[in-house]
């Protein structure tokens, strides 16, 4: 709703966010208390259905398969690292619950029912050219 009252008449947006591939389902009870208290994550399917409600165009769509499993190993092996500095700020259980949500994020966004979806979303068809030509071109 926010995106769609900010978005002008011409304008572009892209949503970054993570995403389940395949139908709705569950988000795992771990993630939901201790990760992201509350949290869902949604199929593509029902991300694009809410922004139609907001007469919202979804223009293009990029899949970002195994992107995020990478990003998650780095910050895995930085925490390991910095192991002493983690626990120094919290705890030992906060650097235990951390790492076991990060290698456990890791192994589902690279093997699993994980992704990062790119959403372009229009308000208008003609706020973009017809083919994507002008990314190469920076237009």
């Amino acid at each position: 709703e926010a995106c769609a009252r900010m978005l002008a008449d011409d304008g572009v947006m892209l949503l970054h966010t993570i995403g389940r591939m395949g139908s709705p389902g569950t988000t795992d009870a771990f993630t939901r208390k201790y990760i992201f208290p509350g949290g869902y994550i949604p199929a593509l399917s029902e991300t694009v259905a809410a922004s139609e409600k907001f007469r919202l165009i979804a223009s293009d769509v990029e899949t970002l398969r195994l992107h995020y499993a990478k990003t998650i190993r780095v910050w895995y092996d930085n925490c390991v690292t910095h192991r002493g500095a983690i626990i120094g700020l919290h705890d030992e259980r906060f650097y235990r619950m951390w790492t076991f949500y990060l290698a456990g994020a890791a192994t589902v966004f690279e093997y699993g029912s994980m992704c990062n979806y790119q959403i372009q979303f229009i308000r208008s068809r003609h706020a973009l050219p017809i083919t994507r030509d002008y990314l190469l071109t920076g237009d």
